[in-house]
């Protein structure tokens, strides 16, 4: 599995895990312990820039909120490629290993500096579906012409 821009890497890896520890939702213990896997349970795909200055990490797991599909976990870009560029060479990948599954992630509007929260995300083609109770944006990309109605609120 190869694109222009991104190379799969293992949950673990330093590099990647360096990203992690800066995007906004990384967890960090309390008692100041090193993380040596950052991902979480599932399937997943951890993608890395040549660079190593962008990182996507791709999850498919049971989602207590009810949403199905593969979720974007974390999409952190600090380098010169465009971000809705990366994002829709990443959302291929996902598609080519879970072919026809929708792919969904949150936004946190709170934490993040962008007037537009989920922009990049949008410009790649996905759409707004709806709010969590606890206020996050999702953001949805299906493969296929079918949709199914969007969600108000889960």
């Amino acid at each position: 599995m190869s694109s222009q821009n991104w190379i799969a890497v293992r949950d673990g890896d330093d590099r990647a895990r360096a990203l992690y520890l800066r995007h906004y939702s990384a967890r960090h213990y309390k008692d100041g312990r090193r993380r040596s896997l950052f991902v979480g349970p599932g399937e997943k795909m951890v993608l890395l820039t040549p660079n190593c200055d962008a990182l996507f990490i791709w999850r498919k797991f049971l989602d207590d909120s009810g949403q199905k599909g593969v979720n974007c976990a974390i999409f952190r870009n600090e380098g010169g490629i465009l971000s809705s560029s990366l994002i829709r060479e990443a959302q291929e990948m996902a598609w080519q290993r879970w072919p026809g599954e929708r792919l969904y992630t949150y936004i946190n509007a709170k934490r993040i500096r962008s007037s537009n929260p989920g922009f990049c995300f949008l410009q790649a083609g996905w759409r707004k579906s709806g709010l969590t109770k606890g206020g996050l944006i999702i953001l949805e990309q299906e493969s296929g012409c079918s949709r199914p109605a969007a969600m108000k609120e889960v």
